[in-house]
Order: C-alpha cells, then sequence, then structure tokens
C-alpha cells in the first residue's frame, strides 16, 4: 500500500524544470511542502494531469468518481480510495472509468513503509537513488457537489505486487506503489494509450531503490511529522539482532 509520502515542492519544482522541462507549477492553494504526509489527512498534493499534462496541480488525495450523488458519500468513499490496487482497476466502479481515461502521475521525493520483524514494525523512508523524483502512478476524478457548486478534483495512487526489494522492506501485506519511468509518463497520462500498454505501466517496478529506517515518529498521528527529522536515517540497535 501507499498511505504516506514526502513531497516537497520545492525541491520538486527545480528538479522538474532541470531536468523534465515542466516549467510549470501551481502553487496558489497552499504550501506544497511535505516533508511527511498521510493521506488519511486529505491533502492536497501535486500531480501532472491528462487536461494539463507539462503542469503540476493540486489534487485532493482520496479519488471521488464523478458518479457520487453528495457529500456525504463522497467523504465516506474518498477514506477507501486513497490506493487503487492495479488488479481490479479495471473492473471496481470506483476506479473503471479514471483507469481508462484520467490517468495521472505522481511526483515524490520518497514514501514510507514498515518492516515487521518479530510482531514489532520498523519504518523505512524509501526513494530514488541521487534524490531523483519518484514518479507514482495514480488516477484522477473530477467530482461536482450538487449542491455547492464547487468541484473537486482528486486522485488516487496505484499499488501494485512488491518487486523483490520492496517484498523485503513491506514484508506484511508485500505490495508497493507503481513508479513509472519518466520517458513513459506521456504514455501514461494519454487517454488514447491502449489497455494493453497501461498494464504493462503497471508491471512492478525493475529500477533500483534505495531505503534507510527512519524513527517512529512517522506514525504518530497525535504529533507533528512534517519536519525533517521525519526522513532523516534512524538507528535501530535491535534490529542488528533481528535480522
Amino acid at each position: 500500500m501507499c498511505y504516506d509520502i514526502q513531497q516537497m515542492g520545492d525541491k520538486i519544482r527545480r528538479q522538474a524544470e532541470r531536468q523534465y522541462g515542466i516549467s510549470s507549477i501551481d502553487f496558489s492553494q497552499m504550501e506544497f511542502n511535505f516533508f511527511h504526509v498521510s493521506g488519511f489527512s486529505h491533502p492536497k498534493i501535486l500531480a501532472l494531469t491528462p487536461k494539463e499534462p507539462n503542469k503540476l496541480v493540486p489534487l485532493r488525495w482520496g479519488l471521488i468518481p464523478s458518479w457520487v450523488k453528495d457529500a456525504v458519500e463522497a467523504e465516506k468513499l474518498s477514506r477507501q480510495t486513497l490506493n487503487a490496487r492495479s488488479e481490479g482497476a479495471f473492473s471496481k466502479p470506483s476506479f473503471r472509468n479514471a483507469i481508462r481515461n484520467r490517468r495521472c502521475a505522481i511526483p515524490v521525493n520518497g514514501f514510507y513503509e514498515s518492516r515487521d520483524i518479530k510482531g514489532k514494525k520498523y519504518p523505512h523512508f524509501i526513494h530514488q537513488p541521487n534524490e531523483e523524483i519518484c514518479w507514482l502512478a495514480g488516477l484522477c476524478e473530477e467530482w461536482t457537489d450538487r449542491e455547492t457548486g464547487e468541484i473537486i478534483e482528486s486522485c488516487s495512487i496505484l499499488t501494485t505486487e512488491a518487486n523483490p526489494y520492496m517484498a523485503k522492506i513491506h514484508n506484511t501485506k508485500r505490495r508497493m506503489p507503481v513508479i513509472l519511468n519518466f520517458d513513459s509518463i506521456q504514455d501514461w497520462l494519454n487517454p488514447e494509450t491502449d489497455i494493453s500498454m497501461i498494464e504493462q505501466l503497471m508491471n512492478p517496478y525493475t529500477g533500483e531503490l534505495e531505503s534507510h529506517t527512519v524513527s517512529k515518529l512517522v506514525n504518530r498521528k497525535r504529533d507533528n511529522t512534517n519536519i525533517p527529522e521525519v526522513s532523516m536515517p534512524y538507528e535501530y540497535p535491535e534490529l542488528e539482532y533481528l535480522r
């Protein structure tokens, strides 16, 4: 699964401009600097969308399908759509329209998962080598509240079976986010891309990843986790004996 990410808007903007030619970013609604943010708080996170494939725009994390009737149903469903399992995306009502027509790409500096060792969880921060952007495959939707007229653009992060590296870290459910190579992003965003290619792009990531253990601050719901310390390396002395 993927419920916890790091998305440092300033770093992503500089790297996107320098390496990928993405020169436009929308900071109009809030400051997008998350050392750590949980999907369960439904933050607005940056993404490339089919509508604006060269501009990073804010999407609310927790997908709301266009057919949802009212705000109560929207709020309830969005708690269940932080992630979308790639294996069922083409058949599940919440995702089947978006997977065909409204796919997005979400740049992150890394994401957090925990390894279970003898019943204790040890959180890890996973990232690309050399602080490269990690592009996560997502789905996006636009929903209109019929009572207020408010338009909410929302998203979900796709997950897939863990590759061997991630299976050692997320060793209970053995899942990971779908990670895109940058040269495949435009195919991913294009509504005309055929289903067979979409399915190939959702395969477990074959590129290199790096990770380190972090403190258990990342799992403390009542504490402020949007601080630099949350992703810094943290050593657990007992791990040398438990590995």
